[in-house]
């Protein structure tokens, strides 16, 4: 090339046929045109195909693709080096050697950062074959993010554009020593170094793929080594973002990602060595950078199960993974305006884990209310012209919850509510009419709350959702009562003899209980009714009858 590309796209590459040749095909169809492309692929001791298809292309396309062979390395960072060290574009862009570009996205993200002179863009990025991608960063455009008013923490992969004039200035490279996540030390000094950080969100710019055999590099790594490498982004990001809310920003991700990950649902059965160094490793990270403010922003589920392996209560980890994978959340604690998860260790004082680390704080609170809820049983009860619905239903909550109810509410759901299977009530929220009678009781295991609830339904045709009302830490909550799997009472009829109507008890296509009533037939008329109404058609009929000569009948001809 007689000038320098606009942007030079690196390809670090080991042993990823046939997702390569995508790859490839994708990078040189981009609409950018190979006048403004330069591709630099490194080959890292490939034992498959890969080399040779990369020699491939490059005898197709020489003045575009230029190919670096090396021994193998054990990590994507040496062949990135490698490439970056002879990149003359005045970008550079990193693609996994398995993943794929939008026909658009090189042209588009060079057009952001000469637009905005942006010195990193973010091009929207999805996953394939089941591959997780944080999706929060690109609900829209952005010329002008930072590392603290975005979700860029939880986007650190390389994937992006970089003005290499950035790149060199601030001599930015890989680390060579980590097997894994070797591409966040870079990326994260790229944005803290960069001026202006943009994002491309209206168009799908990257492909991330799963393997089918999973075997993407990710995927891979033991338990120590991912605890190791994640120890050193941590320190590597607290010697270039100094202690406050930016740094939390970013830590608050290696807290919730790579070191939560390693006390999921795989820990339990690890040899008890393995899980003490484990737990040790993330004590250690724990005590220098578990600040209160990482703290209140995470979930209460990992929140306690850093907190459990920085106690070093191996025990009571272990429980609470188990169990809420068997058994689901925890119930609440309601005590006043607080409520906390009941996970093991609460307020065991030999473990002397905070009651703080337990509070909902911002918490997800209706998917889990939603789940922990349950029908028990149900039936029609019958006095004499009246009827009622009786209930139980088993609540995940615990304490001061007096005032608990379970309601029949017309309408639906707002769509809102689906995923969660529930929903927090706004502030000015008004409760359906509160009818018959409900109490409250411990259930037997004394995990949980049931109510009792006897509902008289009103003669009239609608239908009625059954839903508990219960507040939660300040804030009422609506959550439908599922009844999928449940024996629903059979129909029934009630009502006066001669106004009768039919009450059903439902389950919905959502799995929600709804009672349906409506009337049979309209009422019998009394003899007195009747004869009115008879008279009334005879009069109306000899009216007809008696119209003068020449008036028109019904069929509309003249009277002979």
């Amino acid at each position: 090339m007689s000038t320098a590309p606009d942007v030079s796209v690196i390809v670090a590459v080991y042993n990823t046929m046939p997702y390569l040749t995508e790859c490839l095909d994708s990078l040189l169809g981009q609409s950018i045109g190979r006048d403004r492309l330069e591709i630099v692929a490194v080959d890292d001791g490939s034992t498959d195909d890969s080399g040779a298809e990369l020699d491939r292309f490059a005898a197709e396309y020489p003045d575009t693709v230029k190919v670096l062979h090396q021994a193998n390395s054990g990590g994507p960072a040496a062949p990135s080096n490698r490439a970056l060290d002879i990149a003359t574009g005045r970008y550079v862009y990193f693609i996994g050697s398995d993943d794929h570009l939008g026909e658009e996205a090189l042209e588009r993200m060079v057009g952001c950062a000469d637009e905005h002179g942006s010195d990193v863009v973010v091009g929207k990025m999805v996953g394939t074959n089941g591959r997780y991608v944080h999706q929060a960063l690109y609900k829209e455009n952005n010329p002008d993010i930072g590392l603290t008013d975005s979700a860029l923490p939880w986007t650190l992969a390389n994937t992006k554009l970089f003005r290499r004039e950035l790149v060199e200035a601030h001599k930015l490279r890989f680390p060579e020593n980590l097997p894994v996540g070797s591409d966040q030390p870079f990326t994260i000094e790229a944005c803290v170094r960069a001026r202006k950080i943009s994002v491309v969100a209206d168009y799908t710019c990257y492909y991330a793929v799963k393997r089918g055999d999973a075997s993407n590099i990710t995927y891979r790594a033991d338990h120590m080594a991912r605890l190791r490498c994640t120890a050193e982004i941590m320190d590597f990001t607290a010697g270039l973002i100094e202690e406050g809310p930016q740094r939390d920003a970013v830590l608050r991700r290696h807290f919730t990602w790579e070191l939560a990950k390693l006390v999921q649902d795989d820990f339990p059965a690890l040899d008890r060595a393995l899980q003490k160094d484990i737990c040790a490793g993330i004590g250690k990270l724990a005590d220098t950078y578990f600040t209160a403010g990482i703290r209140d922003a995470m979930d209460v589920k990992r929140r306690v199960r850093i907190a459990l392996a920085r106690a070093g209560a191996v025990d009571e980890l272990c429980e609470a993974i188990t169990s809420e994978k068997e058994d689901g959340a925890p119930p609440f604690v309601v005590e006043g305006d607080r409520a906390y998860a009941r996970y093991p260790g609460f307020r065991n004082p030999l473990i002397g884990v905070p009651d703080r680390v337990y509070e909902l704080v911002g918490e997800a609170v209706p998917g889990r209310l939603a789940k922990g809820t349950e029908l028990l049983a149900s039936v029609w009860e019958q006095q004499g012209e009246g009827l009622t619905y009786t209930a139980s239903v088993r609540v995940p909550v615990l304490g001061d919850v007096d005032g608990a109810s379970l309601r029949l509410a017309q309408g639906a759901m707002p769509k809102s509510a689906d995923k969660p299977g529930a929903r927090k009530l706004p502030a000015d929220h008004s409760l359906p009419e509160a009818t018959g009678r409900c109490t409250t009781e411990p259930a037997e295991d004394g995990g949980a709350t049931v109510l009792h609830a006897r509902l008289p339904l009103e003669r009239r045709t609608g239908k009625l959702g059954v839903r508990v009302y219960l507040d939660v830490a300040g804030s009422t909550y609506e959550i439908p009562v599922r009844g999928k799997d449940k024996p629903m009472p059979l129909s029934r009829r009630w009502g006066h003899a001669d106004d009768p109507y039919r009450a059903a008890a439902l389950v919905n296509d959502k799995g929600r209980v709804v009672i349906s009533t409506a009337r049979m037939f309209p009422p019998k008329q009394s003899l007195a009714s009747r004869a009115k109404a008879a008279l009334a058609r005879r009069l109306k009929s000899r009216s007809v009858g008696s119209k003068p000569n020449g008036a028109k009948q019904p069929n509309g001809s003249k009277r002979k």
